[in-house]
């Protein structure tokens, strides 16, 4: 069986690195561990203004990926404002079905946990654990969809924003 090939990224590209956000590759370079070589992207995640090596061979296993392109950002946009079904009311099963698809990191399931949690917080209160998955998923999104589509943060949070009370 061959091994699919890992996608490469260039120095001084944007990706998104699920549940961190949108990082930058600052650097990709050799270190010897274990008395192996290995190959690092050294990425710059501006939200936490924190610095990551991750393995070039262990990107995709980690869901390492490019930004979405503008088509997708805009999907993930309109998305937020359809029809949903609504979600347990078990806090704790929405909780890990949330925690799982930010783990996915797509942006449409970002996009997802986003909506889901805006309507049911308007339902009842989220709990604190969930209120920190909501305020995260929202970062996410509104980082990678600010990038994609070449607009301020804060424009698209006020986009985002519309879109859910619509």
């Amino acid at each position: 069986m061959s091994k699919a090939k890992a996608t490469t990224y260039s120095v001084g590209q944007r990706i998104v690195y699920p549940s961190q956000g949108v990082g930058k590759i600052s650097a990709i370079q050799e270190k010897v561990f274990k008395d192996t070589k290995i190959l690092y992207y050294t990425i710059y995640l501006e939200f936490s203004d924190m610095t990551v090596m991750v393995p070039v061979d262990k990107a995709d296993e980690l869901g390492i990926r490019a930004i979405v392109d503008k088509k997708e950002a805009e999907r993930a946009l309109a998305f937020i404002s359809e029809e949903y079904a609504p979600i347990p009311s078990d806090w704790k099963l929405r909780y890990q079905m949330n925690l799982d698809l930010l783990k996915k990191g797509s942006v449409m399931d970002i996009a997802s946990v986003v909506r889901s949690l805006y309507h049911r917080s308007k339902i009842k209160e989220l709990p604190i654990l969930e209120r920190k998955l909501y305020d995260s998923a929202l970062n996410l999104l509104q980082d990678e969809v600010s990038f994609s589509l070449g607009k301020s943060k804060e424009t698209i949070a006020e986009l985002i924003r519309q879109r859910l009370e619509s």
